[in-house]
């Protein structure tokens, strides 16, 4: 399969040099073509536009910001659908919500396109590491035909459902990875306040019944005083309020949750959207 991936910022870059590592890229495009200089040293082609390179490729990954980019990128001016043909794949590997899945798949369905939605957890980390897990949406018959694709840079490869449940599955990995973020935060600033010695509180947050993937990920780089993102703020507050809204429209309440996205809300209105999530400390 030849693959082509659009977007090569924190994830997508990683992700794509996997995908050149295992004999797959074909071909990248980014909106600011100094990050694509890389892979053009490698011999990888550059494409001009996301039309571009939907013409030179079997698998058309994106990996951009939310739902109206990865809709610019499709269907915009020099978007992958004047480029597509017949039997292309689409993958949305972006976090964004269900019912962009289903539109994404439902336009790109009339051009003859298939479409999954397989959004990504595991943060930079994983994605330099080729550890990430993978939650795939649509046609179990094309999510097996992209098994190489996936395990390029994911462990955990799962198909979840049709289209639509991918981004779903997602929404309820971000809510656990901003509340166990929250707990950890708060945790600190009481150990802290008690004089506890940091790295003792560490050993038991990672190593006791209150471990998780965030706390495992995130606390030595806090540790450090290292708030840079190995996945943003400003993008888990944009998850998180997918996540409500879904929840608010089927009458659910989710008061942490809720929670969470205000005080997410609020490190963005401070500025501090571009760090890391587990910054959040900063706010209080």
């Amino acid at each position: 399969m030849r693959v082509g991936v659009v977007g090569l910022g924190i994830m997508g870059a990683p992700m794509a040099m996997h995908l050149h590592k295992a004999g797959l890229l074909a071909a990248v495009y980014n909106r600011t073509r100094a990050k694509a200089e890389p892979f053009a040293k490698l011999g990888v082609y550059v494409a001009e536009s996301p039309a571009d390179l939907a013409r030179r490729v079997d698998v058309v990954i994106v990996m951009v910001s939310d739902g109206p980019d990865v809709e610019q990128v499709l269907f915009g001016p020099g978007g992958v659908a004047e480029g597509a043909k017949p039997g292309l794949v689409v993958v949305d590997m972006s976090t964004n919500s269900p019912d962009w899945a289903k539109r994404f798949a439902e336009r790109l369905a009339q051009l003859g396109v298939e479409f999954l939605d397989a959004p990504v957890t595991g943060g930079q980390k994983g994605a330099v590491e080729g550890t990430l897990t993978v939650m795939v949406g649509g046609s179990e018959e094309t999510f097996q035909r992209l098994l190489p694709v996936f395990k390029a840079f994911g462990r955990n490869v799962i198909y979840v459902g049709p289209v639509g449940y991918g981004q779903a599955m997602k929404l309820v990995n971000q809510v656990a990875v901003a509340l166990n973020t929250v707990a950890m935060v708060e945790g600190l600033r009481l150990a802290k306040a008690l004089g506890l010695d940091m790295e003792r509180v560490a050993q038991v947050l990672t190593g006791g019944a209150a471990r998780s993937g965030s706390i495992e990920l995130y606390l030595p780089k806090l540790l450090k005083g290292d708030l840079s993102p190995g996945f943003k703020a400003a993008h888990l507050k944009k998850d998180l309020a997918y996540a409500v809204g879904e929840a608010n429209r089927r009458s659910i309440f989710l008061p942490a949750a809720s929670l969470a996205l205000e005080l997410y809300k609020r490190m963005v209105e401070k500025g501090l959207g571009e760090l890391g999530i587990h910054a959040l400390g900063e706010v209080y």
